[in-house]
């Protein structure tokens, strides 16, 4: 079973994410962005570890340009962990698995 990363958009972004029941990672990305493409594999196999305890949905930021100054994205990739509607932790940056998974047990 493949466990795909969705994907959210401004228009979507209340819905998926700030009502979901489950703690949301975000992944803000560009398609020409080196970093978030080498971070792409380690965010599905957290999404298949973490299946029903964290949602992880990406965000095309040259297509959603309305959603990423509110939460300070100025660099990408950037990883923002939502609870309850509320930003509990963020990462700028490519980053180890072991350092996705020490903040993602802080908010599952």
């Amino acid at each position: 079973m493949s466990v795909i990363v969705g994907e959210t958009s401004d228009s979507a972004f209340d819905t998926d994410v700030l009502q979901s029941g489950t703690p949301v990672l975000v992944d803000f990305w560009a398609p020409w962005c080196g970093p978030c493409k080498s971070i792409a594999p380690v965010l599905e196999q957290l999404a298949a570890e973490y299946a029903g305890k964290l949602k992880i949905v990406k965000l095309n930021v040259d297509d959603n340009p309305r959603t990423p100054p509110h939460y300070n994205v100025r660099g990408i990739p950037n990883l923002v962990f939502f609870k309850g509607g509320q930003v509990v932790e963020q990462i700028v940056g490519a980053v180890q698995k072991d350092i996705l998974e020490t903040a993602i047990k802080k908010v599952v």
